[in-house]
């Protein structure tokens, strides 16, 4: 199984372009397909990378990236998101994950981010991926990661569910996580991020996040501003619609409880059924 990134493209910022997707099965089926796009940011030298893309970093513009919007919320002065990340990874025993840090998120568009779920993707200094980073944020303002070790394009990894994201499901059962990348072979590259997540009674949600990558350019900007408008107000605007309908079919509403004590969760043991898959 494949577990380093595409060489050819180690140095540039990535657009990603494709769909979010989501089910639920019960008590009331619902379901949505949405357009989306996101970056995935060289955070290792990002600095350069963004340069090049011509995407503004820590400033005021039509489409930009902030370190703020991640982690403890430091910002370049303190080292930004890229130090929060290798020392989350150090708490937490990971001391070889000192390679390359690629960031799965979505811009600030506007001056407004909310980023429902970003990707931290950690390697050890020859190229393998040695920890993925799920960070959540909900619509209250609150952050969670999950901490997914020794992972690998293809294997389902499993974490316990510990933060609160929707009013209609509870806070139990866990998720499980699958990660898939293409890695060259003439095809355009693409990457998928499947999310399941069940309780006691099997599962409850799929959700998806897939796109086709392609380097940044300093054009890219203006066409992603025209073609996706106002994309980050537009993911919260669409949650608090389904969230309505879930209503309307009659879903229970559960109250929100306390965040976590500890807002790291580390992955539970891989199952023996889960296998390596090819990616796409």
């Amino acid at each position: 199984m494949q577990t380093r990134l595409p060489t050819e493209r180690a140095d540039a910022v990535l657009i990603g372009e494709g769909w979010v997707r989501h089910r639920r099965l019960r008590p009331r089926e619902h379901s949505f397909a949405h357009r989306t796009w996101f970056l995935l940011l060289p955070m290792h030298r990002l600095q350069d990378a963004a340069a090049q893309a011509g995407l503004p970093l820590n400033r005021v513009a039509p489409i930009s990236f902030y370190d703020c919007d991640h982690g403890d919320g430091r910002g370049p002065e303190a080292g930004g998101a890229l130090a929060w990340v290798r020392e989350l990874l150090l708490r937490h025993g990971i001391t070889d994950a000192d390679g390359a840090v690629w960031l799965h998120t979505y811009a600030r568009t506007l001056g407004y981010a909310f980023k429902p779920v970003s990707f931290w993707y950690c390697h050890r200094p020859d190229g393998s991926l040695r920890a993925i980073v799920a960070e959540v944020n909900n619509t209250f303002g609150e952050r969670h990661c999950y901490l997914l070790d020794a992972p690998a394009w293809g294997r389902t990894l499993l974490a316990a569910k510990r933060f609160h994201v929707s009013p209609f499901c509870r806070v139990a059962g866990e998720y499980r996580f699958r990660f898939l990348r293409t890695t060259g072979g003439g095809a355009a590259e693409r990457t998928v991020v499947r999310i399941e997540h069940g309780d006691a009674d099997g599962p409850l949600l799929l959700t998806s996040v897939s796109g086709t990558l392609a380097p940044a350019t300093p054009r890219d900007w203006t066409r992603l501003l025209w073609r996706y408008r106002w994309h980050s107000a537009m993911v919260i605007a669409r949650i608090h619609w389904h969230a309505l309908t879930l209503w309307r079919k009659g879903v229970s509403f559960y109250p929100k409880p306390a965040p976590p004590t500890d807002w790291v969760t580390a992955q539970s043991s891989i199952p023996p059924s889960a296998q390596e898959e090819t990616p796409l």
